[in-house]
């Protein structure tokens, strides 16, 4: 299935029920007095998110959605039925804005996480509410209110703990295949991936994280080359970048160096809290030369980019230095949600 991470959609909340004017009219009783009763008000709108769903797919079939119109007020002061809301799934992840102002309406990041886009119209009231003493027949009523009505922008950004960022073929699809479950496409041409994956990286009992690959990024994304900057967004909730890159390049002309400074580049065009997030350098590929000259080009790129954090050596067709790989991301998620933990057990710090 063709992944898609965004979609515009139209809601309508139900209209409210209109108020009733009616008399009570029974033998013997000429008089009886205003008995019309309220409308009910109408459905509302809701976001539910939904652990099942992965993609915005769903929203290119259908793009409007309309919540049920409260019910009129009846005589003998019935009260009209109110219009059932609508949930309307979207997957964990999705970021709603309104198409017309841009604003943030919210942002599902828990399964069952709901959101409500659009309210129900309020409900009309019946002639007995404005009957008094000089005013015994009042033939008043007031109509329900419309319900709103809404363009919305939706947005996926999938939940992951690591991003895997580099340049097209340097093997972040294989990498992931390599520790996970995932099956992305793979081949020796660029730009095999084409839409994100997930894999669920389980390092030993009861410890996993979720690993995303995205497409790679080249020269020139920030203005619409390759991919462009399309799916940098789902790197936006990792706690931890792995920068891939080839150490053995076919290409003569270019230099691991070179390829790593170019997605720095596009990365910090895109976001600068991005940029500045924990990035580790891996050198990929091992496999292809012998182990001394394999490390020795690794140190030389360390070098090269004064790398001042971690880095390592691996071969993610073969699996060499992977499994120390996963292991070291798994501590350093473990100690980064511990800080987190922390800094909420005490928001404001010791002054003491």
């Amino acid at each position: 299935m063709k992944f898609v991470d965004e979609a515009r959609i139209k809601v309508q909340a139900g209209d409210g029920g209109n108020g009733c004017v009616s008399f009570r009219r029974e033998k013997y009783i000429p008089f009886g007095g205003p008995n019309g009763g309220d409308g009910g008000d109408g459905g509302s709108i809701y976001l539910v998110a939904d652990g099942a769903l992965n993609t915005l797919s769903d929203f290119r079939y259908r793009r409007f959605f309309q919540a049920e119109r409260g019910q009129n007020g009846m005589g003998r002061d019935m009260t009209g039925r109110k219009g059932a809301d609508l949930d309307i799934p979207v997957p964990v992840g999705t970021v709603v804005r309104d198409a017309d102002t841009g604003e943030l309406i919210g942002d599902l990041v828990r399964v069952g996480q709901r959101l409500k886009v659009a309210q129900g119209g309020f409900r009309g009231l019946g002639n007995s509410h404005f009957k008094s003493s000089t005013n015994r027949t009042p033939r008043q009523s007031t109509p329900g209110s419309p319900g709103d009505l809404r363009m919305l922008e939706l947005e996926l950004k999938v939940l992951a703990d690591v991003g895997l960022l580099g340049l097209p073929n340097a093997g972040k699809s294989t990498l992931i295949s390599q520790l996970s479950h995932a099956r992305p496409k793979i081949a020796d041409y660029p730009f095999t991936t084409l839409h994100p994956n997930l894999g669920v990286v389980d390092v030993g009992p009861l410890e996993s994280f979720v690993m995303a690959d995205i497409p790679g990024l080249i020269e020139g994304a920030a203005e619409g080359a390759g991919l462009g900057h399309r799916f940098l967004k789902h790197l936006q909730r990792t706690r931890l970048l792995l920068h891939l890159v080839d150490i053995a390049p076919i290409d003569p002309d270019r230099t691991p160096a070179e390829d790593v400074r170019t997605v720095e580049g596009e990365l910090g065009k895109f976001s600068e809290d991005l940029a500045g997030r924990p990035r580790w350098l891996v050198c990929n590929k091992a496999d292809a030369l012998p182990p001394e000259e394999a490390e020795a080009r690794c140190t030389a790129l360390a070098e090269a980019l004064d790398w001042q954090g971690p880095r390592f050596c691996i071969s993610a067709a073969t699996g060499t230095g992977t499994a120390a790989l996963a292991r070291a991301v798994m501590d350093h998620l473990r100690e980064a949600r511990a800080m987190s933990n922390d800094d909420t057990d005490d928001p404001e710090g010791d002054d003491d």
